[in-house]
C-alpha cells in the first residue's frame, strides 16, 4: 500500500470502538470505506459503565477475558482486530494511569507486530481518551456520535477523560447539530458530519426480490416495525400504546434488549400483537424492512436522544419506509419522516404514513447520495481545510 497519498490515504490507523462483532454501527461503516485505501487497527470495546452482577453484564466479561487471549486477527482485508483487556473503572487517577499502562502496552506491541508507522488515532469510544496522544501518533482524531456521559450507569471519571480528549484532538467530527453545540467549546476544530446509510444493502428491500422472512410473513397488517438495540432511550410504554391502538395489526420489534429494557421487553411480550423477534443478521435486516408497512423510531426526549442521530431513520428511508419519529433534532433535516409531538400525535401520525404512503423507490431515492463514501470524503475535505 502507498503511503501518504492525501488525507486518510495510504495510512494506518488506531480505531478504537465498540466490538467488531456488534451490530454494523456508523463506525464499523467508515471504516470498511477506509480499509479500502489504509490499514485499520480496530481496538474492541472499552467499558462506557460500571458493570452489574446482572447475568449479561457477567457473561460479557467472561467473554471479554477469554478473548483476551485470541492474536490480533484479520478479520475483513485490512482491517485487524485486537481485544484489550482493561479494568472497568476510571473513578482515581490511579486506576486511569494503571488502565493506560496496560493499554498502551498492549496497543503499542499490536502496532508494533503489524508494522504500524505514522499512526492515525481515530477515536470513537471516550474512554480511549487516557491513551490518546500516548501511542506516538501522528494525528488524533475523536468522532463523536453521542452524548456518552447520558448514557445509564456510565462510569465515573469518564466526563473528565472526554472533556481531555476533546482538548487533546487534531479535529474533533460530530455527528449531530446538537453535539456541536455542546463540543465546539473545547475545540475549535469541531466539524459536523452527519450519519450516512447502506443505500444499496437496505435498497433490497425495494427491488431484492426479497423472501419476506417466515416470522412476520402471515403477521396481520398494518406491520409497524422498528430494528435496533432496544435500550431505556427507547419509548417502550409508546410502543405499547401503539399495539393496542393498531389491535388488529401487528408491531415487530428487531434487535436485542439492554439489561435496563428487560422488564418492560418482558411485559410487551404478553400483548397479543407485539412480536419481540431478538438480534438478526444484519444481511436479513432489508427483508424484515420489506414486510414493514410503516417503520417507527420511539425515542424517549432526554439529553441523550436530543444529541442522537439515530442511523436506524436513514436505513427505514433506504428501504423506501414511511417513517415516524418522535421530537428529536436530527430526523427534522429528513424528507419523509413525520415527527409526533407526543404519544396522541405519534399514533396520528402513523394513521397518516399509512393512509397516504409515498412510491417506496420514490422515498428511498431521496436518500440515495447519502452513502458512507461521502461521509468519508466529507471527512478528507475536514482534513485538507476544504471544509
Amino acid at each position: 500500500m502507498q503511503k501518504d497519498k492525501g488525507p486518510l490515504r495510504g495510512r494506518d490507523i488506531v480505531c478504537f470502538s465498540h466490538d467488531w462483532t456488534g451490530d454494523p454501527l456508523s463506525k464499523t461503516h467508515l471504516m470498511r470505506v477506509l480499509a479500502k485505501d489504509n490499514r485499520i487497527l480496530w481496538v474492541n470495546a472499552l467499558p462506557n459503565r460500571m458493570p452489574t452482577a446482572a447475568s449479561k453484564d457477567v457473561s460479557r466479561i467472561a467473554k471479554k477475558l477469554r478473548s483476551f487471549a485470541e492474536p490480533v486477527r484479520e478479520v475483513e482485508k485490512n482491517i485487524f482486530v485486537l481485544n484489550p483487556l482493561v479494568i472497568p473503572a476510571y473513578s482515581s487517577e490511579r486506576l486511569v494511569a494503571l488502565n493506560r499502562k496496560i493499554l498502551v502496552r498492549q496497543i503499542r506491541r499490536a502496532m508494533r507486530r503489524l508494522g504500524f508507522e505514522n499512526v492515525v488515532n481515530m477515536v470513537f469510544n471516550p474512554a480511549a481518551g487516557m491513551v490518546a496522544g500516548r501511542l506516538g501518533e501522528s494525528e488524533l482524531i475523536y468522532y463523536c456520535v453521542d452524548e456518552y456521559t447520558a448514557f445509564t450507569g456510565v462510569a465515573a471519571g469518564l466526563k473528565e477523560i472526554e472533556e481531555e480528549l476533546f482538548r487533546r484532538a487534531d479535529f474533533v467530527i460530530v455527528s449531530a447539530e446538537k453535539l456541536l453545540e455542546s463540543k465546539g467549546r473545547f475545540n475549535l476544530r469541531t466539524h459536523l458530519i452527519r450519519h450516512g446509510t447502506d443505500w444499496q444493502h437496505f435498497r433490497k428491500a425495494i427491488d431484492g426480490n426479497l423472501e419476506i422472512p417466515a416470522e412476520v410473513a402471515d403477521l396481520p397488517r398494518p406491520i409497524i416495525g422498528f430494528h435496533g438495540l432496544i435500550a431505556d432511550w427507547v419509548d417502550l410504554e409508546l410502543v405499547e400504546k401503539i399495539a393496542k391502538h393498531f389491535a388488529a395489526g401487528s408491531v415487530v420489534l428487531v434487535g436485542k434488549h439492554t439489561i435496563e429494557a428487560e422488564a418492560k421487553v418482558a411485559e410487551l411480550k404478553a400483548v397479543p400483537n407485539v412480536h419481540v423477534l431478538g438480534r438478526k443478521p444484519y444481511g436479513e435486516l432489508p427483508a424484515y424492512c420489506a414486510a414493514f408497512d410503516v417503520a417507527i423510531n420511539p425515542f424517549v426526549i432526554n439529553e441523550l436522544t436530543l444529541a442522537a442521530n439515530p442511523l436506524k431513520v436513514r436505513e427505514y428511508l433506504a428501504a423506501g419506509l414511511p417513517v415516524v419519529s418522535t421530537d428529536i433534532p436530527e430526523v427534522r433535516v429528513l424528507a419523509d419522516v413525520l415527527v409526533g409531538g407526543s404519544h396522541a400525535d405519534f399514533i396520528e401520525k402513523i394513521e397518516d404514513a399509512l393512509a397516504h404512503p409515498k412510491p417506496r423507490a420514490a422515498v428511498s431515492d431521496v436518500i440515495r447520495n447519502e452513502s458512507w463514501e461521502a461521509k468519508v470524503d466529507e471527512l478528507r475535505a475536514i482534513l485538507e481545510g476544504r471544509k
